[in-house]
């Protein structure tokens, strides 16, 4: 992955892509991303990517990638014709992976990451971009009409270097704008600080630590239907085995030591 003419990605954005098209090689792969292969293909490998213990890191994103993927899934076999609005995905290429040709898809990201991802992926009729983040709302005015269409809410990762008081600010926005929505997010446990945790995959410090995501989530979202709580550890595995094996005398452990995806519904 060198050579004059590739992009120079910064590595925040490249390594997820890079973790991903390299989970697609693996004998037991936990998800197939052509797409990602092709785009690293057009970058140069910056030497940070490669940085900590990275088969790790790629079985921890792999994983929770998986567990997104499948919520989004199960969102769309209910509602095939259903919006989702895909927040902070950076250089996220879930849309080409399981897209069902009828949903609508908004990327909402940083201008400067929204440029990357024209450079890198195709386009469709389908699927819009929109400037945006946690903290700066003025895309859920630029939304078009919806409807009256179900509509999920993905934050796959990017919500993990916010605090938790940005968070719930924008949930609580957020759940007030839109009629019918259920929410798939990624939030931190207290433990993902720890160097046990560290050695599992998790690189840097999140924004927020919290005893139990859900019951936080919960309590920023008081009207909210909880649908469904995942560690990286739920997932059927080889690879995760023996933490699974270590832990299972601990099963609350395992939403506090990594972050974990909650899907709830409003």
């Amino acid at each position: 992955m060198t050579g004059p003419s590739r992009f120079d990605i910064p590595s925040e954005l490249l390594q997820p892509l890079w973790l991903r098209s390299r989970e697609s090689l693996a004998d037991d792969r936990l998800l197939y991303d052509p797409v990602a292969a092709v785009a690293c293909s057009q970058c140069t490998l910056i030497p940070e990517c490669l940085r900590g213990n990275v088969t790790e890191q790629q079985l921890l994103h792999a994983s929770l990638t998986l567990q997104g993927d499948r919520r989004v899934q199960d969102f769309l076999r209910r509602h095939p014709n259903g919006v989702i609005l895909n927040l902070g995905g950076g250089l996220d290429t879930r849309f080409y992976r399981i897209d069902n040709g009828r949903c609508r898809w908004f990327d909402i990201d940083v201008t400067e990451h929204l440029l990357w991802r024209q450079r890198l992926f195709h386009r469709s009729e389908r699927y819009r971009m929109l400037p945006g983040s946690l903290e700066e709302l003025d895309w859920l005015q630029l939304l078009p009409a919806m409807s009256g269409s179900p509509v999920m809410l993905v934050c796959d990762q990017a919500m993990l270097a916010y605090s938790a008081p940005v968070i719930s600010g924008f949930l609580q926005s957020a759940a007030c704008h839109f009629g019918r929505l259920e929410m798939c997010l990624v939030l931190a446990g207290d433990w993902c600080a720890s160097p046990l945790a560290d050695r599992l995959g998790v690189r840097g410090h999140y924004g927020h630590a919290l005893r139990d995501p859900q019951q936080q989530l919960l309590a920023w979202l008081p009207w909210a239907e909880p649908v469904g709580r995942f560690s990286p550890f739920d997932t059927g595995c080889r690879r995760w085995r023996l933490w699974q094996r270590c832990l299972s005398r601990f099963p609350g452990v395992k939403y506090r030591l990594l972050p974990v995806l909650l899907h709830i519904r409003l």
